[in-house]
C-alpha cells in the first residue's frame, strides 16, 4: 500500500467502524446483499462450517463434449461459446449461460471474449422469474467497466494488458430467492464453439446453491444504492488491505521464534487454547534463498493433528522466487518478508514447526505468530494447506481440439470428512516456448459423477486470460507475481483465493486440473492448496519432503539436459540464447526418421537474422559432425558455425514437401563445457518469401 492510501484508509477507520453493524441490514436468518458484503470482509467466516448450509456450483462454457473421464472427449477443447440453450425474445435470441433455481448468490463471474464483435453483445439477468432483467447491458461494463460497482469487485487483469486480452472478473455478490437466468445476446455468434468463427464467448459463473427452505432476499438495483456506505467501505477494505491496522483492533499476543535452523534441524513454537492464529510472518535469510524458500517446510498442527505441509515459499503464494504480491490473505514484501493472515483457530493447542531439509543453514531472520481468543464450537473448523510437486512431467503431444493427443487430469487435492476449500497457489516452471495451461479445472464435491465445476483453461480459472503474461498482483483474491513462463521457458505463479466463492463440502472434495500443455515436453508443477476441515477430516496429499529437496529449476537447462548423449545433440535440447526476430518453438512432426519427432524450428526470420544456441560436450577435441535438417516449402538458406567457425556456408533447407536431409559438416572443434551454434539466414526462399529454419540433432563422432 502507498503511504497516502494507508493514511487514507486509516483516517476512514478512526472516523467510524469499518462496516456499519450488520443488524441495521438484515435478519440474521435471512441472507441479502449486505449480509454477503459482511460476510465478504470476515475472516472468521471461513473457519466457521457454513450455517445455513450451501454448496458452490459453477455453470461454464466448458466443451459439452466432455462427458465420460473415460473417454478422450473429456478432455474436448471447444470451451468458448457454449450455452444451455438458445431462446427467442422480441425478435433477438439470447443465448442462455444459467439457468438455476433459488434459494442462491452469484458470487463470482469470470468472462472473456474473441473474435468479432467481441464482448460487445448485451449481459441481461433475470431474477425470480421476472420477465425483465434485472441488470442489462454491455458485457464488458456489467464485469468490470464499473457500472454496477468500482474496483476491487469489478476488474479486469492484467491491466498491463490489453483490454481485449484481460480476463474481466465481477465478485459483486448477486443473491436471489427463487430463480436466476443469465442471458447474452450478440449478432455475432454463428455457433456453438465457435467453429466456424464468430465471436467466441468464454464464460465462468460461480454461484452458491442454498440448502432448501434458506431465506434469502433477491438483489435489486436500489440495494446499491441503499447500501452504497456498506457497499464503499467494503470495496476500501478489499482494496487497501490495511491487514497489520486490523490486527492491531484487536487484543492479541505476538510469539517469536526466530533463530538459525542447520540442515536436518528444526525449530517450534506452541501456543495454548482455545486460541486462533491471525497472523504468521517470517523471513529467510540463506546463501541460496531461492532453495531454502523451498526446503524450509512449514508444519503446523492443530490439536495435535498436523493439517499444514508445505515449502515456505509456496506457503505464502511465492514459490522458490521472492515476488511481490499483496493478497486479502497473503503479502510478500519487496524486501523479502512473507506474511500470511489466514485464520486458524483450534480447541487446546497450535504448533508451528519450521524443519530445514536442506543442505544449508537457514537463519529465521523473522518468525513471528500472532494470535488471539476464539470461542470455539461445534462449526469451528482447523485450518489445512497441501503442497506436492510433479516433477519433470511429461505433457505430451499432437492435441486437438476434440481431446486427443493424451491430456490427462493431475491432483490438486483430495479431502475427506467436513469442510470448506477456500484456496490455491500454483508454482511452476515451463521449459517449452508454448501454453502449458490449456487444462480446465475439474472440482467434485462429495463423491458426485461428474464435477460441480468444470473450468475452461487455467488462466481462467485464475482470472486472467489469453495466456497473457503481464503480472498483477492488487487484487484481493487473484494474483499472477510472475507470469515470465507462460508462453516461453521460465517461472511462472499463479493464486486464486476464496470468500464467498470458497467450496463447502460434507464428505469429501477432490480438485483436479488437466494438464493440457500444447507440445511435448517437461515440466515442474507444484499446486499448494488451502482449505479448513472439521476434527477428524484428512487430506489425501502426502507430504513429499524427497520433492522439495531437488534441487530447484531456475533455467531450461535444469529440467532438459543440454548434454550432448551419445555423441548427439538434439536441437529441441539446446539452450536458446537469442534470436532476431521470428519465433522459436520445439515441433513435433509425425515422421519416423526424425529423431524423438521433434525439431528446433525458427520462424519468421529474415535475412541477416541470427540465431544462437548453446550445448554441453563432456569431451574436447575435433569430431566429424553430421547435422539432419529439417526442409520444408517454407524453409529458407542459412549459414551454420559452431564456436564461431563456419561449418556449412550455405545450406537451402527448400523442398517441396517437409522431409529431413543429412549434412556432414567436416571436422568440428569442441570444447569441454559449453558449444555454441550459430545459424544465420543468408536467404529467404524464392517460392513462399520466407526463412524458416529447422535442425533436428547434431551427431559428433571422433577423427
Amino acid at each position: 500500500m502507498k503511504p497516502i492510501d494507508y493514511l487514507f484508509f486509516t483516517l476512514l477507520l478512526l472516523l467510524g467502524n469499518v462496516l456499519p453493524a450488520k443488524a441495521q441490514y438484515a435478519a440474521e436468518d435471512t441472507v441479502s446483499f449486505p449480509s454477503l458484503l459482511h460476510e465478504m470482509v470476515n475472516r472468521d467466516a471461513l473457519a466457521r462450517y457454513p450455517d445455513p448450509y450451501y454448496t458452490t456450483r459453477q455453470f461454464s462454457s466448458y466443451d459439452r463434449n466432455s462427458v465420460k473421464p473415460d473417454t478422450s472427449s473429456w478432455f474436448a477443447n471447444w470451451d468458448r461459446t457454449q450455452f444451455i440453450r438458445v431462446e427467442n425474445r422480441n425478435r433477438h435470441k439470447e443465448y442462455v449461460m444459467m439457468d438455476t433455481d433459488g434459494p442462491g448468490a452469484i458470487v463470482r463471474f469470470w468472462m472473456t471474449f474473441g473474435g468479432k464483435g467481441a464482448g460487445q453483445g448485451t449481459l441481461r439477468i433475470y431474477f425470480d422469474g421476472e420477465k425483465k432483467p434485472t441488470i442489462e447491458g454491455k458485457a464488458f461494463d456489467i464485469l468490470s467497466g464499473g457500472v454496477l460497482v468500482g474496483k476491487p469487485l469489478s476488474t479486469s487483469v492484467s491491466p498491463k494488458t490489453k483490454y481485449k486480452f484481460r480476463g474481466h472478473d465481477l465478485y459483486l455478490p448477486l443473491p436471489f430467492g427463487k430463480h436466476c437466468k443469465i442471458t447474452y445476446q450478440s449478432q455475432y455468434i454463428k455457433d456453438f464453439g465457435a467453429k466456424t468463427g464468430g465471436e467466441s464467448v468464454y464464460y465462468n459463473i460461480g454461484y452458491r446453491d442454498y440448502e432448501s427452505g434458506t431465506r434469502v432476499k433477491t438483489f435489486s438495483l436500489n440495494e446499491i444504492d441503499k447500501n452504497k456506505t456498506l457497499l464503499r467501505r467494503v470495496q476500501e477494505k478489499l482494496m487497501y488491505r490495511a491487514k497489520d491496522y486490523e490486527l492491531r483492533q484487536r487484543h492479541t499476543n505476538t510469539g517469536s521464534f526466530a533463530q538459525p535452523i542447520a540442515p536436518g534441524d528444526s525449530v517450534s513454537y506452541m501456543v495454548g487454547g482455545p486460541a486462533a492464529i491471525r497472523r504468521l510472518d517470517l523471513q529467510l535469510d540463506a546463501q541460496n534463498e531461492k532453495q531454502a524458500l523451498r526446503s524450509t517446510i512449514l508444519k503446523i498442527s492443530f490439536d495435535d493433528q498436523q493439517t499444514v505441509w508445505s515449502p515456505v515459499g509456496d506457503f505464502f503464494g511465492t514459490g522458490y522466487q521472492y515476488r511481490k504480491s499483496d493478497t486479502w490473505y497473503t503479502t510478500v514484501t519487496e524486501c523479502g518478508e512473507l506474511k500470511a493472515y489466514w485464520v486458524m483457530p483450534f480447541q487446546r493447542k497450535a504448533t508451528i514447526t519450521l524443519k530445514n531439509i536442506g543442505d544449508q543453514n537457514i537463519s529465521l531472520e523473522k518468525a513471528e505468530v500472532t494470535y488471539s481468543d476464539w470461542k470455539w464450537n461445534d462449526s469451528s473448523m482447523h485450518f489445512g494447506a497441501s503442497w506436492h510437486q510433479y516433477s519433470d512431467l511429461y505433457t505430451g503431444e499432437r492435441k486437438d481440439m476434440e481431446g486427443h493427443g493424451h491430456p490427462f487430469d493431475i491432483n490438486y487435492t483430495t479431502l475427506e470428512g467436513k469442510g470448506v476449500y477456500i484456496g490455491d497457489a500454483l508454482t511452476l516452471f515451463n521449459t517449452s516456448f508454448a501454453w502449458w495451461g490449456e487444462g480446465d479445472e475439474k472440482i467434485y464435491i462429495d463423491s458426485e459423477d461428474f464435477p460441480s465445476h468444470f473450468g475452461t483453461g487455467s488462466e481462467d480459472y485464475y482470472g486472467y486470460a489469453w495466456v497473457r503474461p503481464e503480472v498483477f498482483t492488487n487484487h484481493p483474491f487473484i494474483s499472477e507475481p510472475d507470469g515470465s513462463g507462460n508462453i516461453k521457458p521460465g517461472y511462472t505463479i499463479n493464486m486464486r483465493f476464496r470468500s464467498l466463492d470458497a467450496i463447502p463440502f460434507q464428505k469429501s472434495l477432490k480438485f483436479d486440473m488437466e494438464m493440457w500443455h500444447w507440445v511435448s515436453t517437461k515440466i515442474d508443477y507444484a499446486p499448494t492448496t488451502f482449505y479448513y476441515l472439521k476434527p477428524g477430516g484428512k487430506s489425501l496429499t502426502d507430504p513429499r519432503p524427497n520433492e522439495a529437496q531437488k534441487k530447484v529449476a531456475l533455467k531450461r537447462r535444469d529440467i532438459i539436459s543440454p548434454v550432448m548423449k551419445n555423441g548427439r545433440i538434439e536441437g529441441e535440447n539446446m539452450i536458446i540464447d537469442s534470436y532476431s526476430r521470428g519465433a522459436i518453438s520445439f515441433q513435433y512432426l509425425d515422421k519416423p526418421e526424425l529423431s524423438n519427432h521433434k525439431q528446433l524450428w525458427w520462424r519468421k526470420g529474415e535475412a541477416g537474422d541470427v540465431l544462437k544456441a548453446r550445448f554441453i560436450s563432456n569431451r574436447a577435441g575435433i569430431f566429424n559432425a553430421t547435422a539432419q535438417f529439417v526442409v520444408a516449402p517454407d524453409y529458407g538458406t542459412v549459414q551454420v558455425y559452431v564456436n564461431g567457425k563456419i561449418v556449412l556456408d550455405s545450406f537451402n533447407g527448400y523442398n517441396d514437401k517437409v522431409d529431413t536431409r543429412k549434412v556432414n559438416l567436416g571436422n568440428v572443434q569442441l570444447n569441454k563445457g559449453e558449444n555454441e551454434i550459430r545459424v544465420k539466414i543468408k536467404n529467404k526462399n524464392k517460392v513462399q518469401d520466407k526463412g524458416f529454419f529447422g535442425l533436428d540433432y547434431i551427431d559428433f563422432f571422433r577423427n
